[in-house]
């Protein structure tokens, strides 16, 4: 039978469950995720390091686990609650069960909890630090671990998940998914492909591969790379990824890509959207419990088309810091928060949310194309 586990929030709520995974205690931002599936791809995406997941959806687990759903080769979030896990998965794709990729991985979880109270609590009350632990130890003192661990404003985390060096990546969605599945076969390397020089703040996998299946070259480069050494590799392009934390404390970064600015064409996602934000001379904040789902609407302000998309995400752009400096070209129609900004005389933009990802399913996809429309031009 499943040890006891305790989730205990900074704030002093407890939610008492079941464990499975690793046999750990870690401290994390606990944050929610309202996504019905896809618990794979938010577990190993780079941008929730540092982070317990909670999944809203009350069952989890029914698809397993498997090597093309993977966004980075291991789990980067550090703890996982669920309401109700399926013992065996039951999908034609799956490898292996969730509890037994999370056990390898080194990554606990809890089962049995009240997530919809949680949720709530979360929602009302704000994201917060807090103790997953399966050791047994007491409720007072893991609450007071959390009340002692730093919040996530402030913290540098891509740093910490960024590549060591650079390399080339060639995988497109063809090679993990299979082309026979209606994906986009991989695109053929070619000297006169679009080079793209993607900074790593936390890059997800199928990023990288939608640049390829898009036409590109694409070199990764990590990131504490400067302007000069990215130019130096002859881009056509300068992709700025997604990533964890706080992005106003990632060093350097709003230096390196205001020196790129009207040098190439540059797009950022997520993070990269808002580091993009600060090289412009804006500022970002941090949001009350954040967007993370796939059903987050987002409306083109000039079309007012409205795209369904996948979120991840704790901060935001203050549009009033872009005055003058760039077109907010996208918001979030449940909070009207900043989801995209073109740069005002400069070929760069960014967007908050993830095109790469499939809510829609395909809503968003074609900021790859205009991407290398851009270069093109």
């Amino acid at each position: 039978m499943a040890g006891k586990a305790l989730l205990a929030l900074a704030d002093g709520r407890i939610f008492e469950g079941r464990a499975f995974g690793a046999a750990e205690d870690v401290v994390g931002e606990v944050v929610f995720n309202t996504s019905h599936t896809g618990y794979q791809e938010v577990l190993t995406d780079p941008s929730y390091a540092g982070q317990i997941v909670v999944m809203a959806c009350p069952e989890m687990g029914n698809v397993g686990v498997n090597p093309g759903d993977l966004e980075a080769p291991a789990p980067r979030a550090v703890g996982l609650a669920v309401k109700h896990r399926a013992a065996e998965p039951s999908s034609w794709r799956a490898r292996e069960g969730l509890a037994e990729w999370l056990a390898r991985s080194g990554l606990p979880a809890i089962e049995g909890i009240d997530t919809r109270a949680l949720v709530h609590h979360l929602r009302d009350h704000g994201a917060q630090m807090g103790v997953l632990s399966t050791s047994g130890a007491s409720a007072a003192a893991l609450v007071e671990r959390a009340r002692r661990a730093p919040g996530m404003a402030g913290r540098d985390l891509a740093s910490l998940v960024t590549c060591p060096a650079p390399y080339a990546w060639t995988e497109g969605t063809g090679d993990v998914l299979g082309e026979g599945e209606g994906r986009p076969p991989r695109a053929r390397e070619a000297a006169s492909a679009p080079h793209v020089v993607a900074f790593d703040f936390g890059a997800k996998q199928s990023i990288l591969r939608l640049l390829v299946d898009a036409g590109c070259r694409v070199t990764v480069v990590p990131a504490g790379t400067r302007a000069g050494e990215a130019l130096a590799l002859r881009p056509d392009g300068v992709f700025l990824s997604n990533g964890p934390g706080d992005p106003d404390a990632v060093p350097g970064v709003r230096e390196t890509v205001a020196a790129l600015l009207c040098k190439v064409p540059i797009f950022g996602i997520c993070l990269g959207h808002q580091i993009l934000a600060l090289a412009l001379g804006g500022r970002t904040y941090k949001l009350k419990f954040g967007h993370r789902g796939a059903n987050q609407p987002v409306q083109t302000v000039a079309t007012r088309r409205v795209d369904i998309t996948s979120q991840n995400h704790g901060f935001a752009v203050d549009a009033a810091s872009l005055a003058g400096k760039a077109e907010i070209t996208h918001v979030n129609l449940n909070d009207g928060t900043v989801e995209g900004l073109a740069v005002l005389g400069a070929p760069a933009f960014g967007v908050q949310y993830h095109p790469e990802a499939s809510p829609g399913p395909h809503d968003a996809r074609p900021l790859f194309a205009e991407f290398v429309r851009r270069m093109g031009a």
